[in-house]
């Protein structure tokens, strides 16, 4: 049987899709899921109340500090540092219970919390009595009343309430800022349809065409916000995806080449070592499943 990287869905028969877990609860019940490569079709903030484990995030190891946030964005690959001591609790929610609106989706998408273009966000938080803990623990009580025709609304304007003190916050340190402006959102928007469409369209003309911009407007945006070209970023995604399959499954090269939409295996290998300057069977060697 083929191991692959687990995709989870969010719980079902819960009042709504907002949740609030303990870490402790996480390991006891999904020991064995949160020990390999994962990724979920929700988002999670991640409260590292004690304990300074290293988080994997896409590659990229982050070294926790003692009550900091986490903030992954939805489909991420992570994997928890079960060999750390570590406590804390983990806010989960999807796009359908947080957007009710164009503006809740458009405040989702740009905010720097789940799209910081240069990292993944973390933010320390400034002491017991800050808001956010505060807010943090109003969510926990309202989760524990019975459900009513107000609690949704209650809940997800508190959720609001709790990215905003939060982002403020990311602002203060450590973060570099990039201006707002219509090039960031051309590039936001990119990268939205980037994830969803990126296995079977891989064409520049194809993204240009779906947000009615030209293939050189795109350009200007995206070479302003990260110094690279569509292409580039395009050619990123795909890499990223690659690496995540080569690196975290046993799925051979032919099945990994097919499912990111390559016709031949010939052209997945050429393609990655034109990129990476290894082959798939080179990458994958140095990696062992967990």
């Amino acid at each position: 049987m083929k191991e692959k990287i687990h995709k989870y869905d969010f719980k079902e028969g819960l009042p709504q899709e907002f949740e609030i877990i303990d870490f402790n609860f996480l390991f006891h019940e999904f020991s064995e899921e949160i020990k390999k490569p994962h990724r979920a079709e929700f988002y999670q903030i991640l409260w590292f109340q004690k304990g300074s484990p290293t988080h994997l995030v896409d590659f990229n190891p982050v070294k926790i500090q003692p009550n900091s946030l986490l903030f992954i964005n939805k489909n991420s690959v992570q994997l928890f540092d079960y060999k750390t001591k570590f406590q804390g609790k983990a806010i989960l929610f999807t796009d359908s219970f947080f957007c009710k609106t164009e503006t809740d989706t458009q405040f989702l998408r740009s905010s720097i919390l789940f799209n910081d273009l240069l990292s993944v966000s973390q933010i320390q938080i400034p002491n017991t009595s800050s808001i956010i803990t505060s807010i943090f623990q109003f969510l926990e009580s309202e989760l524990k009343n019975s459900k009513d025709e107000y609690q949704s609304e209650i809940l997800r304007n508190s959720l609001h309430n709790f990215l905003l003190h939060s982002e403020r916050e990311r602002r203060k340190q450590d973060f570099i800022a990039i201006k707002k402006d219509a090039y960031l959102e051309e590039t936001l928007l990119f990268k939205t349809l980037l994830d969803t469409h990126f296995i079977h369209h891989k064409k520049v003309s194809f993204y240009a065409q779906k947000m009615n911009l030209t293939s050189k407007r795109l350009n200007q945006a995206t070479s302003k916000i990260f110094g690279k070209t569509p292409k580039n970023i395009i050619d990123d995604r795909v890499l990223l995806e690659s690496k995540r399959l080569l690196a975290h499954t046993n799925e051979s090269i032919k099945e990994i080449a097919f499912s990111l939409g390559f016709e031949e295996p010939t052209n997945f290998i050429k393609y990655f070592k034109k990129h990476t300057g290894k082959t798939p069977v080179e990458f994958k060697s140095k990696f062992t499943l967990a």
